[in-house]
């Protein structure tokens, strides 16, 4: 069992990546009929596209529609309040919130802003981190980030979190009182509400 680890988002990045840009890929896969697809508010820090390339590689496995701010051509071209106004519009209209939680999101005031909307527009059910780290490292100090549900691989059967498990990706909620709760990440996102 792991958390998501920067090497694993790089490998996933290049076993996608072909022909496409990460612009083109995302157009690509907006104008796939969207009606009935889980979409993704996906938090991140602008200046890490490596590992968000491999996240939407990712998540698009499970035939979900993800929204990349920066790509929204209705944004503000400058940072304004008016940024501010859409991205909050933008977590309320997805159906999901999803921050890809690296060293660098969480010490960013914008991804820290994006969680606490996302945590009040979805929480508990429809938010969840992918947590990131440099290969061998933790994440002492945002034990805040504890309360949220987090995406994590099982690399392969094993017993977790009170069951026996097959390898795959899945979401982990908070244990609350000894219980605790583990859902396929395919399940996670066909709930939309």
């Amino acid at each position: 069992m792991s958390f998501i680890n920067e090497t694993q988002l790089r490998s996933q990045r290049r076993s996608t990546k072909t022909y496409m840009t990460l612009n083109e890929s995302l157009s690509d896969f907006k104008n796939e009929s969207s009606s009935f697809k889980t979409k993704i508010f996906l938090s991140h820090k602008h200046d890490e596209k490596e590992f968000l390339e491999g996240t939407i590689s990712l998540l698009k496995n499970y035939g979900v529609e993800v929204y990349v701010d920066w790509l929204d051509e209705g944004m503000p071209k400058s940072t304004s309040s008016q940024t501010a106004v859409r991205i909050k519009g933008k977590i309320k209209e997805n159906h999901k919130f999803i921050l890809l939680a690296t060293e660098a999101a969480i010490n960013s005031k914008w991804c820290n802003w994006e969680l606490g909307l996302g945590d009040a527009a979805k929480y508990i059910d429809r938010i969840a981190l992918i947590p990131v780290k440099k290969d061998y490292s933790d994440f002492s100090g945002t034990e805040y980030l504890d309360i949220y549900p987090y995406i994590f691989n099982i690399d392969y059967y094993q017993y977790f979190k009170g069951d026996f498990r097959t390898q795959g990706t899945y979401v982990v909620y908070p244990s609350v009182n000894g219980n605790d709760k583990v859902v396929p990440i395919a399940q996670w996102l066909r709930n939309r509400y």
